[in-house]
């Protein structure tokens, strides 16, 4: 392969991952091997990160992920992909303390561009208080770049994402459709401001927000990333319960819902749609705010379940910091002749 041929960006981040329904069905067959106590968290449990207890005070949160780019820039995908990565700590509660570089990269390609996305990628594991510390790379087809990130938490204060209690409030602290942008910007479609815009969402990592939450009483807690809005809310119902939401108060990016009418779309998006609309009922919602809703993204931010009592104080404090959160939906008690989840216009 010359390097005429090789394509920095043909489509990545989130929107790369398996679909939801595929990836249970095989995870759903592995083995587990004998039961560990101190296993607090694992992969059945369908959370952000496994969770593994190593004292009556501290356990240990371990995330990966990696992707390929969604944007020409090798700098800020770098930035954008250990964001992304990192996300997964903050989503349990914890804190950053060392992260590897995961890295697949052609051997004829310039060295100088897995320089820059390395330095993206550990500009923002300090700016989260991490130490990078090593990695491992590949001689691969196509370049993917991500982190392995390990956290500590106290056993007793994590945020696992199928907690919460009905009546609790769901609060966004990012706005959605960078996907559906990033689609939009890869066929010559998207504006330099609304890629500008996704930019600044997808390189903002959800440090601020984690540490304010922490004042609060969250009973459950995700980021939102490739299983989209929707997803991640079917995830975080975990059977238990159901959910109401409000879609004039989602954040979203305003081009996005300009792209989703014009049909530009992602093939995950579908895949999500696939996978949880039968759980989702619509009211008065437009063709394109469905789409945002289903839309896979890329260093997304969190999604909060908090006492109804706390959300106004707790929303008032991630806007002060500059956070365009919301509140936008009410965990209720399941119904049987109700959808799972009813988004309402």
């Amino acid at each position: 392969m010359s390097k005429e041929e090789i394509i920095f960006c043909s489509g990545g981040g989130c929107t790369a991952k398996l679909g939801a329904g595929v990836l249970s069905r095989v995870l759903s067959r592995l083995p587990k091997g004998d039961k560990d106590d101190r296993l607090l968290v694992g992969y059945d449990n369908k959370d952000d990160a496994a969770v593994y207890k190593i004292s009556e005070d501290t356990a240990i949160v371990q995330t990966l992920d990696f992707f390929p780019p969604m944007v020409d820039d090798p700098y800020i995908f770098g930035q954008i992909a250990a964001a992304n990565a990192l996300s997964d700590i903050y989503a349990m509660g914890g804190e950053v303390k060392t992260a590897l570089n995961i890295v697949c990269f052609p051997e004829n390609m310039d060295l100088n561009i897995l320089g820059r996305i390395m330095q993206g990628g550990a500009e923002k594991v300090i700016e989260a208080g991490g130490i990078l510390a090593g990695g491992h790379s590949i001689a691969d087809s196509s370049v993917k770049y991500g982190l392995s990130v390990m956290g500590t938490i106290h056993p007793d204060q994590i945020y696992q994402n199928n907690k919460a209690l009905p009546g609790d409030k769901l609060i966004l602290t990012k706005k959605l459709g960078v996907g559906i942008i990033c689609t939009a910007n890869r066929v010559g479609e998207a504006s330099r401001e609304a890629m500008q815009e996704a930019i600044a969402s997808m390189t903002t990592l959800n440090k601020d927000a984690a540490l304010i939450s922490r004042s609060y009483e969250i009973h459950a807690c995700t980021d939102v990333t490739g299983f989209g809005f929707l997803g991640h809310l079917h995830e975080m119902l975990s059977g238990r319960l159901s959910c109401r939401i409000e879609a004039a108060r989602v954040p979203v990016m305003q081009e996005a819902l300009k792209h989703a009418d014009e049909f530009l779309l992602t093939a995950a998006g579908q895949k999500n749609r696939n996978y949880v609309g039968k759980n989702v009922c619509f009211e008065n919602v437009s063709f394109a705010m469905e789409e945002v809703l289903f839309d896979p993204q890329t260093s997304g931010g969190l999604l909060m379940a908090v006492p109804g009592c706390q959300a106004e104080k707790l929303l008032d404090k991630l806007r002060a910091a500059g956070l365009p959160a919301a509140i936008v939906g009410e965990m209720v008690l399941p119904d049987k002749q109700k959808p799972e989840i009813l988004v309402r216009g």
